[in-house]
């Protein structure tokens, strides 16, 4: 090699790389966000927050009726866990109708829908007969059955409404008449009517409410145009308004929005007073399970309509969005099984359970935070109430029935893993990665 200009040695120069571009860094947030959408856009997903979320809610309640109900059963001379009891019946019982409703196949489901109808009308006749109905709290909605048990037929019909609206739509989609206002209003709404005025001879209007919402869902689910939906809707306005203008009560009720002293002027506010009183002193964590003051004489009906005070003030913020995030979780399953499935019957039904349920949910919280006046409907899932528990534990079976009907669904169900990692013919089984599953699919 030639030497350098200088006389010494030959300079070595060094042999450039070519520059190796680091690895992106990501960004964890948004890998994050990646991985929960996929996990979201499962086909199980919803199966698994129809059923997780329903669980964990009805587990919660029992928990809550246990602590709220003690007290109200002393002061009554019977045993502290008297009402836990009968809850706990009553969830055992349901469980058995939810198991029994998630496995029939959906011919069956829309099988029922008539018996279901006649069986619900039958037994609110049955309410207005003299010696059979029971009047508690001012409305005779209930019927005796022997003992410490009643039932409550309102319950039962908006099940009944539910199957029965999404088999008639189904059938009249069928047949392309869902296109003439009047097979889109008739029978639905004359046989929903015929429901309320069964339910408001009574004086239930809360259950009439709810009972409404679910018309006005399978409406709005069928497609029902913009006027036929508005003038449904204020005929059902102006029925409210005269029945709320002609009843003191309700009036009562009414006047109570907003109220922060228990006696408003000539209105007894207590029980509305009361419960933003229990959510107040309920802090971030709440005062502990158990340690409610509220529930010792100050709020009525603390284990029913008003158990969500009473978990405000015992767990607290962290308790009362842990039930919010769980009832929103579940109406989220509920819209996209109703929005995936392509049997007008599913949708219906699906649409119809969800609208019943969330529409309980709001007005049962709504009460309680003062925001809307007080209905006397329970918590779905959540208050003392065998009567309401077991349809909609029904319900929430035939979520999980259409979820399962889904064809992705169906397919990944029948590609998990058996227990032991075998198959059921007796040989072994590999595991299978999603991937694999997904583009099977």
């Amino acid at each position: 090699m030639p030497g350098s200009r200088t006389g010494g040695p030959p300079v070595q120069r060094a042999v450039r790389r070519p520059a190796v571009p680091r690895p992106r860094r990501e960004n964890p947030l948004r890998t994050l966000h990646t991985r929960a959408r996929k996990a979201w856009d499962r086909p199980l997903t919803a199966y698994y927050l129809i059923l997780g979320g329903s669980a964990l809610i009805t587990v919660l309640g029992l928990v809550m009726v246990y602590s709220a109900s003690q007290i109200t059963a002393l002061q009554m001379s019977l045993p502290g866990s008297y009402f836990f009891r009968k809850q706990l019946l009553a969830a055992a019982i349901g469980t058995v109708l939810l198991l029994a409703a998630s496995r029939m196949p959906v011919k069956l489901h829309r099988a029922l829908a008539y018996p279901i109808l006649a069986g619900a009308v039958f037994l609110m006749v049955l309410v207005q007969v003299p010696g059979i109905g029971v009047e508690v709290n001012g409305n005779q909605n209930w019927i005796a059955l022997g003992g410490s048990f009643q039932v409550q037929p309102s319950e039962f019909g908006k099940l009944a409404l539910v199957l029965w609206g999404a088999d008639l739509l189904a059938r009249k989609q069928d047949k392309r008449l869902l296109g003439q206002w009047k097979h889109m209003l008739v029978p639905l709404v004359p046989a929903a009517f015929m429901l309320l005025g069964l339910i408001m001879l009574g004086g239930d209007m809360g259950t009439a409410i709810i009972l409404t919402a679910i018309l006005f869902g399978l409406l709005w689910l069928a497609g029902a145009p913009t006027r036929m939906f508005a003038a449904v809707l204020s005929v059902a306005a102006l029925l409210g308004v005269v029945l709320i203008r002609t009843s003191p009560n309700r009036m009562a009720r009414l006047a109570c929005l907003g109220a922060t002293e228990p006696q408003s002027g000539p209105v007894d506010c207590w029980q509305a007073v009361h419960g933003i009183y229990a959510l107040a002193s309920g802090g971030i964590f709440g005062s502990g399970l158990g340690a409610s003051v509220e529930k010792w004489g100050q709020l009525p009906e603390a284990h029913t309509d008003f158990i969500f005070a009473v978990t405000g003030e015992e767990l607290g913020l962290a308790g009362t969005l842990s039930v919010l995030a769980l009832f929103a979780a579940l109406g989220y399953a509920g819209i996209r099984v109703a929005g995936r499935t392509e049997d007008p019957f599913v949708r219906y039904a699906a649409g119809g359970v969800t609208t019943w349920i969330m529409a309980q949910a709001v007005i049962n919280i709504g009460a309680v935070l003062g925001l809307l006046p007080i209905a006397g409907v329970p918590l779905p899932l959540f208050s003392y109430g065998g009567s309401a528990l077991l349809p909609t534990m029904f319900a929430i079976g035939l979520l999980i029935a259409f979820a399962r009907e889904d064809p992705a669904a169906r397919m990944a169900l029948a590609m998990r893993q058996p227990r032991f990692g075998k198959k059921r013919n007796g040989g072994p089984q590999r595991p299978r990665r999603w991937n694999t599953m997904r583009r099977r699919a």
